[in-house]
């Protein structure tokens, strides 16, 4: 099917994926998840694993329309992503996971779109990561090269996808850091997490260059890095990443 007739039958998916969600909403349950999304959380109230909505219409709804392909779901997943609802996105996301061609790097620009759309918490943000962007990034169909516009991307978890993709990367651990460097001092909280995250599990690996690098930047880059990078560390060692103490100026006597 050519590209540019995949938009059409996507539209239609998304409306009928969300006309059966306002059907059988549960605003109740919905509710039960809140706490956990201090950035604000909109749901159908399907987040049981066992709900029909992914036992038995996640499948049906992919296997009719698989023809859609990859492309096809990455532009259904974008229009998802708009409604703010966390199961449309959640389903687009796996939805990708089903797709017979592989998730490579010249999907990111199409992937990015759904950053634009609304992809706005921490748990879609991971759950991309470690089910698309990852898998993807272990097989060597996308290098973390590909990932550097998202370095500077305006959206907070676009940015926060980077490290978080990284995970796992075997690249050598000084060409890590150095290429995760600029999110050293972000101002998003969200992506402080995720980098000290990234950081924290690379300090498993590489203990030494981490620490190089925690130390360049314990006095100007925020403490949310340090608190999860060091998670994992002795109180002994903790201590060398603290802020050094700045002196207060003397007051001159009159």
């Amino acid at each position: 099917m050519p590209a540019r007739s995949r938009a059409p039958e996507a539209h239609q998916l998304a409306a009928t994926i969300r006309i059966w969600c306002a059907a059988h909403a549960d605003p109740v349950n919905a509710t039960r998840y809140a706490r956990y999304f201090t950035e604000g959380y909109d749901a159908w109230g399907f987040l049981d694993a066992k709900h029909v909505f992914w036992t038995e219409m996640e499948p049906l709804w992919f296997q009719s329309h698989a023809q859609l392909g990859l492309t096809g779901f990455l532009q259904l997943g974008r229009e998802l992503c708009l409604s703010g609802k966390y199961e449309e996105a959640s389903i687009a996301i796996r939805f990708l996971t089903h797709c017979q061609e592989p998730f490579g790097a010249q999907s990111l620009p199409a992937l990015a779109l759904w950053f634009d759309s609304g992809i706005c918490n921490w748990g879609h943000t991971d759950v991309l990561c470690a089910l698309v962007l990852e898998p993807a990034l272990l097989a060597g169909r996308i290098s973390r090269h590909d990932l550097a516009p998202w370095l500077t991307a305006p959206h907070k978890f676009q940015r926060r996808a980077v490290p978080v993709t990284l995970l796992k990367c075997t690249d050598p651990p000084e060409e890590l850091l150095e290429f995760i460097t600029p999110l050293m001092h972000d101002s998003e909280r969200f992506v402080q997490q995720g980098l000290g995250w990234f950081l924290r599990e690379l300090w498993k690996r590489h203990p030494k260059p981490v620490e190089a690098l925690l130390l360049r930047h314990k006095d100007t880059a925020p403490r949310v890095i340090f608190q999860y990078a060091t998670e994992k560390m002795t109180a002994e060692q903790k201590s060398r990443f603290r802020r050094t103490p700045t002196k207060a100026p003397k007051s001159g006597k009159l």
